[in-house]
């Protein structure tokens, strides 16, 4: 069964997208930049650490969206969390497609 194949589940097509070396090498540099920017705002402790804008933008729109959750740092690390896997999702899903576009000429 291919990736083309129409009968495939919405879910499976999701898991196959979030398998491609591209997904997951986006998901991995997301991973290190929210747990960098844990890091520094939990060692800085005056509260005034921005380091939490640099995965919000590397995983932005879905998280721009997210920050109108509840103000706790659990929201933040659920916003990014979010916001990467919907982004790694359509790198997938686009690297797929070309990777079929470039076998069919």
């Amino acid at each position: 069964m291919t990736a083309a194949t129409p009968g495939r589940s919405p879910s499976r097509k999701a898991a196959h997208a979030l398998r491609h070396p591209a997904a997951l090498v986006y998901l991995a540099v997301c991973a290190i930049l929210l747990a960098w920017a844990l890091a520094v705002t939990l060692a800085d402790g005056t509260d005034e650490s921005m380091a939490a804008v640099i995965p919000l933008l590397a995983t932005a729109p879905v998280s721009l969206v997210l920050l109108v959750l509840p103000d706790h740092g659990s929201m933040l690390v659920a916003a990014v969390v979010l916001g990467a896997l919907a982004n790694a999702l359509i790198i997938g899903l686009c690297a797929r497609a070309l990777r079929r576009g470039d076998s069919a000429n």
